[in-house]
């Protein structure tokens, strides 16, 4: 129900992004899933890739600051009011999002949403127990 997730901290300078991809690539690794969030001086860049262990082993190689994460990637109506129900879920559960993003792969369907929650295990059965549906780590990888 987990998904592995690679965090590498950047200076927030030009360049350092393409790097990343650049390394990333000459290693055969695709990315999933991504999420950007800078401050001034660094930036957090959040990746769900095809092979963690290895993306993680090649990024360190190349100098970069490299962490893994546990997240849950969850199914979603892609309508109006797909998002505010799992929100209302684990609002009921008194569980927090720490921060999530999301992507669709065509209109109309459903979209994924990954999310960490600060109680991941409370909230992996509070969505459970909602009918919601979390994906696999292997079935986040492969699409």
């Amino acid at each position: 129900m987990k998904v592995e997730q690679i965090s590498i901290f950047l200076e927030n300078k030009s360049g350092r992004l393409a790097d990343v991809a650049t390394v990333l690539a000459g290693a055969g690794i695709n990315i999933r899933a991504l999420s950007l969030a800078d401050t001034t001086d660094f930036g957090i860049l959040r990746l769900i890739v095809n092979d963690t262990e290895k993306a993680k082993q090649v990024l360190k190689d190349n100098g970069f600051t490299v962490g893994k994460t546990e997240v849950i990637a969850v199914e979603v109506p892609d309508r109006p009011g797909g998002l505010a129900h799992i929100l209302s879920v684990m609002k009921d559960e008194g569980v927090n999002v720490e921060y999530m993003y999301a992507f669709v792969q065509r209109s109309g369907g459903n979209a994924i949403i990954i999310f960490r929650f600060d109680e991941l295990e409370k909230s992996i059965h509070a969505l459970q127990k909602a009918g919601v549906v979390i994906l696999k780590g292997e079935d986040v990888y492969a699409l």
